[in-house]
């Protein structure tokens, strides 16, 4: 498991976003509108990490030469390396009336951090262990797919307030469907 992103809903993403840029080196990976009808519109902002290595994927096979020499390994023609970079950060801001202009103005016109993601092996799975164990309730019965990416909310932490996501993606990269579908579960928490 890992942190994945960081989404924040805030008065004016491109401000923000340019904050995330300028301060802490991240670079712009896609930006979308989502449209939930009758003039209510979330515009979005995907930002990657500064060391994020184009066109990696999260694991890959490395192979080990000469000047590796790890303890207890003999064959390092089969190692697998994972890389770990910082979480992506998502920025969204809405007109007057939208989910997430409404969740803004009742944060004083401020916003701030709606949710943390964390990137697992199986959503399905920890779902079933954290209803199991009583750790949270979840917005929705199933989570929500894509090619290559599934994503669940938690309804706010009795523990903790935060609303966690989990994750599981093949690719870096958002997906508006199911970015649309989760910004809906969460419509008046």
């Amino acid at each position: 498991m890992r942190l994945d992103h960081i989404a924040y809903r805030v008065k004016n993403r491109q401000k923000t976003a340019q904050f995330f840029i300028d301060a802490l080196g991240y670079k712009l990976q896609q930006e979308f509108t989502l449209d939930f009808g009758g003039g209510k519109t979330a515009d979005c902002i995907a930002l990657e990490p500064p060391e994020k290595i184009p066109n990696t994927p999260w694991c890959w096979q490395v192979q080990f030469g000469e000047g590796w020499p790890i303890p207890g390994i003999v064959d390092y023609s089969n190692a697998i390396v994972k890389y770990h970079m910082a979480p992506e950060i998502f920025v969204s801001d809405g007109n007057e009336g939208s989910i997430v202009g409404d969740w803004v103005a009742a944060r004083g016109g401020v916003g701030g951090i709606h949710h943390i993601a964390y990137q697992v092996e199986s959503v399905e799975r920890i779902m079933e262990e954290w209803k199991a164990k009583g750790y949270a309730e979840f917005t929705s019965e199933q989570p929500m797919k894509c090619p290559g990416l599934t994503q669940v909310f938690t309804k706010p932490s009795e523990l903790t307030g935060v609303i966690y996501e989990f994750i599981e993606r093949s690719e870096f990269g958002f997906c508006k469907e199911n970015v649309k579908n989760l910004m809906e579960s969460t419509k008046g928490l």
